[in-house]
């Protein structure tokens, strides 16, 4: 689990799939639609202040389970009878570290597992039936619950993202699509498939569910390394065991597996992938789950990684037995809905207005979307409130293209170059000149009006979390900090200054080391931070 900022976004949408509903569309799709214009005057924000304020809840909870250190807490003694785990937690209930966190649950997270636990009921069923088509269990899908509390909008410091905490290279290389338009890694149903996969490949590759749920978390190279290096005092091996090896190819003997040489990580590596199923009547402690607790009480993993799987399987424990530990059952269902699918830019508010709904519901159902709209010209799946389906196609394939979405329209001041608009409303430069084929983009006169190609504008949390290329100031040197730079103009206050850039005025005071007391002057340049 990784820390997260306080001010990500936690919009929760994730449902049984519905058959998609193509509207009728024309056979010609124009390089460019149609526009409906807004004025910049209000920027249409991303993220209601409902859900940023869920969102601060989130980050502290999920900071506070990552910043605990493990001890011995008073909790009910285990009892399994009458409850069914697919992970193995009886084996491993009583040990000292989920001891710990089913203490924390308890006590000081109670608020955070709560919430949680009510969000998880919309996601659980979706979850455990994409983990079984992989042949994985489905309490393993309660990482997603010690990730990211079901939050599909949360970004960790290391700009991994959504409810599976993805970041932007091993979710592009698990197909999801990342950049300035769409962040996959939110979308709950496709991450979640994205996340059976890659823990599907992890279990393949070391035959065992919870040394893929460490490599999950810390990297399989670093859990490839770690065993390579950890030393087996007392190996289980059988004769059968020995067969096998020699059958499979596998360059083991008893006599190296007893060593107290640590072996070779790229031999492990070779090795590792070897599931216990496939070894009969013998358990190789190199991949049994047991050596996940063996290794975790070695320096040889990071604090997180040790404490990782204790805390999957105390969620699992209360998760499937609320009461016992003093929590009150979760409600609520599954949520379904239907889609529509498109062809080109089209708002959310649009679609919204279409289904009889509101913008954040739709927005809801699809946070991938970063600019509540569908990328132009590129084909596009978006959900609707179940039941709408069939309305909103019928609605959707009447609507004039000009109608479909509606841009922003921007006027230029003084001084600004293409440069620092696109900055401002987090876009490439190129595509705001493509926009505006009629206009001199590159040194826009003042008084001219632009079209924005976004019906809103994300934040610099999202972009910069979605590696999107901005264009805008560039740091001078190695490790800096990226900041826009704005002239105080004659009438401005910092209020108004802070809501134009969507940072804080107390952002900008300690970005300029400004005292409380000092009011601005026309001409005085401000850091703006990222």
């Amino acid at each position: 689990m990784n820390r997260f900022p306080l001010g990500v976004s936690a919009l929760l949408a994730l449902g049984a799939c519905a058959p998609a509903i193509s509207p009728s569309s024309p056979t010609a799709i124009p390089a460019a639609p149609a526009v409906g214009v807004l004025t910049d005057s209000a920027l249409p924000a991303a993220v209601s202040p409902a859900s940023a304020a869920t969102a601060e809840r989130d980050a502290a909870a999920l900071n506070a389970l990552a910043a605990a250190d493990p001890g011995i807490g008073d909790v009910p003694a285990f009892d399994g009878q009458g409850v069914r785990w697919d992970i193995d937690v009886i084996s491993y209930a009583t040990h000292p570290r989920v001891q710990y966190y089913l203490s924390y649950f308890q006590h000081s997270g109670r608020h955070g597992m709560a919430a949680f636990l009510t969000r998880g009921v919309r996601y659980e069923s979706l979850i455990r039936r994409r983990f079984e088509d992989e042949g994985l269990p489905g309490d393993l899908g309660y990482l997603a619950l010690i990730e990211s509390g079901y939050s599909n909008e949360a970004v960790s410091r290391a700009n991994a993202v959504g409810m599976w905490q993805f970041m932007r290279a091993t979710g592009r290389g698990y197909g999801l699509r990342v950049d300035s338009w769409v962040d996959e890694r939110r979308d709950p149903i496709r991450a979640t498939d994205a996340a059976a996969r890659h823990l599907r490949d992890l279990r393949d590759r070391f035959g065992s569910l919870y040394l893929a749920a460490a490599a999950y978390n810390a990297g399989a190279g670093k859990v490839s390394r770690s065993l390579g290096k950890l030393q087996w005092e007392e190996p289980v091996i059988t004769d059968t065991l020995t067969e096998d090896l020699h059958t499979l190819g596998a360059d083991l003997d008893e006599e190296s597996l007893d060593s107290t040489e640590s072996v070779d990580a790229d031999t492990l590596e070779a090795n590792v992938p070897i599931a216990p199923a496939a070894i009969p009547n013998a358990t190789p402690v190199a991949t049994s789950d047991a050596a996940f607790f063996r290794l975790a009480g070695t320096e040889l993993l990071a604090t997180e990684t040790q404490d990782y799987v204790p805390k999957l399987i105390a969620a699992a424990i209360i998760a499937k037995n609320p009461a016992r530990y003093g929590f009150a059952p979760p409600s609520g269902h599954s949520l379904s809905y239907d889609s529509l699918v498109v062809h080109d830019a089209t708002g959310l508010d649009v679609i919204a207005r279409l289904a009889g709904t509101s913008a954040a519901q739709v927005r809801e159902l699809n946070p991938q979307f970063l600019r509540l709209a569908t990328p132009p010209r590129a084909r596009a799946v978006i959900r609707l409130p179940a039941g709408t389906g069939e309305m909103v196609a019928l609605k959707y394939s009447a609507l004039p293209r000009s109608a479909r979405v509606r841009y922003l329209l921007h006027t230029v001041r003084r001084r600004e170059t293409l440069s620092t608009i696109a900055s401002r409303y987090h876009l490439p430069a190129s595509e705001i000149r493509a926009a505006n084929p009629r206009v001199d983009a590159s040194r826009p006169r003042a008084g001219t009006r632009l079209i924005i190609p976004a019906a809103g504008v994300p934040s610099m949390l999202a972009m910069r979390a979605a590696g999107a290329h901005i264009s805008g100031p560039r740091p001078r040197g190695p490790g800096r900090t990226t900041h826009a730079t704005h002239r105080v103009r004659r009438g401005e206050t910092l209020t108004a200054i802070a809501r134009r850039y969507r940072v804080s005025v107390t952002a900008i005071r300690r970005a300029n080391a400004l005292p409380p007391q000092l009011a601005l002057r026309p001409g005085m340049r401000l850091r703006i931070p990222a």
